[in-house]
């Protein structure tokens, strides 16, 4: 479970940018290429401590292979009855 406030912030932009791609198409390969250079970025500006980035890859990769933050809300179909 993350803890620091700055981590946290950085765990809800990763996610919400990770269900972002995947409703526009991105498949499961395309998020983790896209999750490994963010947080190769975050190690070389060094923005938090490497053990609280380590925590962050831990959580968002969790979240990643969770079918269900993925899943698409189906909408019922229109009824003809009024």
């Amino acid at each position: 479970m993350l803890q620091d406030s700055q981590t946290i912030r950085y765990y809800q932009r990763l996610t919400d940018a990770l269900v972002e791609m995947w409703n526009r198409g991105y498949r499961f390969d395309d998020l983790r290429l896209f999750l490994d250079g963010y947080l190769a970025a975050m190690r070389h500006s060094s923005v938090l401590e490497p053990f609280l980035i380590h925590r962050l890859e831990e959580e968002v990769t969790r979240y990643i292979y969770d079918p269900s933050n993925f899943d698409m809300t189906q909408t019922q179909p229109k009824s003809d009855y009024y």
